[in-house]
């Protein structure tokens, strides 16, 4: 008696965010899996880890290839062990939201490039004090734009003061302690490049409550667009990332990829807009 094949199943690994089920970037991502996997016929499970504990993202369980296809990563953070380690173990892999120079599949943007083009729309507007709020800087996306800022500046012969660095971590509270501490400085910024739209709004709000006017006093860029940055009282100029055509890509070449049908390594830099919007102006 012959088995029924089984639909082939994949597993979609995110790192536990703030508030997951209402992180942006999540959703964005599993719908554009979803997307891709309803057309094809496949199944995902969607496997929650622990940021700060990796030891718990892989068991054999999801490394057996007799009953998991592929494995499909929304983040890393900075870790490659995890990955090389289901290599290993023969079963197809893809990484989203990362560059990587090893030959291991991926689809990302270039946070770096990206963050960038924010500084020099900024120092196109005569800007020259700008500070940051970062994001999270074990993972790549929150290293890289911090680097591209630091680099942009460079680049511009400014000297950043170090007090004009702080760090948000991609979460509300620590991002509006930043801004506070900014926004308090005898010599302030007048431009501020948040890591994320989530932290601008942060800065935002800061702003507001000590009567400092956006954009006439200071400038705001946030980074994700998220409906969010698009619906207030200021629409705020942010860098748009595809991350549903990030999750469906990579879903879709994984597919292809537990098929035998692409060549390897796959690696696609997908292209990242900044929206110029209402939160900057000229000094």
């Amino acid at each position: 008696m012959t088995s029924k094949k089984r639909k082939l199943t994949f597993v979609l690994v995110i790192p536990r965010f703030e508030d997951i089920f209402h992180s942006y970037y999540s959703g964005e991502i599993i719908r554009g899996v979803s997307l891709t996997a309803s057309r094809l016929n496949a199944d995902y499970l969607i496997h929650i880890v622990d940021r700060n504990n990796h030891q718990g993202w892989l068991d054999s369980s999801l490394m057996d290839p007799n009953f998991i296809d592929g494995i499909l990563f929304a983040d890393i953070d900075n870790d490659l062990s995890n990955v090389k380690k289901a290599i290993r173990r023969g079963v197809p892999c893809l990484v989203l939201n990362n560059m990587l120079e090893e030959p291991i599949n991926y689809v990302a943007v270039d946070n770096k490039k990206a963050a960038k083009t924010i500084v020099e729309h900024l120092y196109r507007l005569g800007h020259r004090k700008i500070a940051t709020v970062a994001g999270d800087i074990s993972t790549q996306a929150g290293l890289k734009r911090l680097e591209g800022f630091r680099e942009a500046l460079e680049d511009k012969d400014i000297k950043t003061s170090r007090k004009y660095i702080t760090f948000g971590d991609f979460l509300r509270t620590p991002a509006r302690a930043a801004a506070k501490k900014l926004l308090k400085l005898k010599d302030r910024p007048t431009a501020i490049f948040a890591g994320s739209d989530v932290m601008a709004l942060e800065v935002y709000d800061v702003a507001q409550s000590l009567k400092i006017k956006v954009p006439q006093e200071l400038s705001i860029v946030g980074f994700d667009d998220n409906p969010m940055a698009s619906s207030g009282s200021i629409k705020l100029t942010t860098v748009s990332q595809p991350l549903v055509e990030m999750g469906r890509l990579g879903s879709e070449k994984l597919f292809q990829i537990a098929r035998g049908q692409l060549q390897l390594p796959y690696k696609e830099v997908l292209a990242t807009k900044l929206m110029k919007r209402d939160s900057t102006a000229k000094v």
